[in-house]
C-alpha cells in the first residue's frame, strides 16, 4: 500500500526544541566547527533547502565566532565518482562563497559517504587537535549532518548539533520543517547536545 505524503504543516520553527544553552568556559572542552556539504549543487539546487537564508546566516556566525576564538574550522563536500555531476573538482561540489571558508587555514575535504569520518582523516585531525566537542551544522538533515552526529559520538567525540543550522529539502512524505524538527528531538540528548546559533561558543 502506498504512503499518502504527509498533509502536516511544518513547524514555524523546526529548531525551536527545548535546549540548554552551550556558552563554553574559556577552560572547557575544546572545540571544533565541522560544516557539512553546504555546497552549490545541494544548497542552490532544484528543490530549495527550507529555510535556506536563515541557515546560510547562522553558519556565518558560528564560522566567524570559531575564527575569533581561534577554534579549528572543518568544511566537508560530498563528492561522487568521476564523470558523474558531482565528481570531485565539479562545480556543484564546490562550497558556498559566502561561507568565506579559507582553503589556506581551514581544512576543506572531501568525502563519499554520509558519514564525515567514513573514508577521511577527519577523526585523525579532530585527535590531534585536542578536540573534544565538534560543533556541526550544514545539510542534509536526515543524511549526513544525522549519519555524522552518531559517528562522532561513537567514536568518542561530543557532538554539538546546533539546531537552527542545519537543513534539508522536503521528501515524498515529510516536509523539510518536520524533518529537522523530528531530528532535533531524537539527537538531541541521546547523541549529541542540541544548541542555538545565539548560545554557541567556541
Amino acid at each position: 500500500m502506498q504512503i499518502p505524503p504527509s498533509t502536516a504543516s511544518a513547524p514555524s520553527d523546526p529548531s525551536a526544541a527545548s535546549s540548554p544553552s552551550s556558552t563554553a568556559a574559556p577552560d572547557g572542552p575544546r572545540r571544533a566547527l565541522l560544516v557539512i556539504d553546504m555546497q552549490q549543487g545541494l544548497f542552490n539546487g532544484s528543490d530549495a533547502p527550507f529555510d535556506k537564508d536563515r541557515v546560510l546566516a547562522n553558519t556565518r556566525q558560528l564560522i566567524a565566532r570559531a575564527r575569533e576564538a581561534g577554534a579549528p574550522i572543518f568544511a566537508a563536500r560530498h563528492t561522487g565518482p568521476a564523470g558523474s555531476p558531482i565528481a570531485p573538482g565539479s562545480p556543484l561540489t564546490q562550497l558556498l562563497p559566502q561561507l568565506g571558508i579559507d582553503a589556506q587555514r581551514d581544512r576543506v575535504f572531501d568525502k563519499t559517504r554520509p558519514s564525515c569520518f567514513e573514508g577521511t582523516g577527519l577523526a585523525t585531525w579532530l585527535a590531534e587537535a585536542g578536540i573534544a566537542e565538534l560543533v556541526i551544522a550544514g545539510m542534509k538533515t536526515e543524511f549526513c549532518v544525522d549519519t555524522t552526529c552518531r559517528a562522532a559520538a561513537g567514536l568518542g567525540f561530543r557532538p554539538v548539533l546546533v539546531a537552527d543550522a542545519h537543513t534539508t529539502t522536503d521528501s515524498p512524505l515529510l516536509q523539510a520543517g518536520l524533518i529537522i524538527g523530528h531530528h532535533n528531538r531524537t539527537l538531541g540528548g541521546a547523541f549529541a547536545q542540541l544548541v542555538q546559533t545565539a548560545d554557541c561558543r567556541f
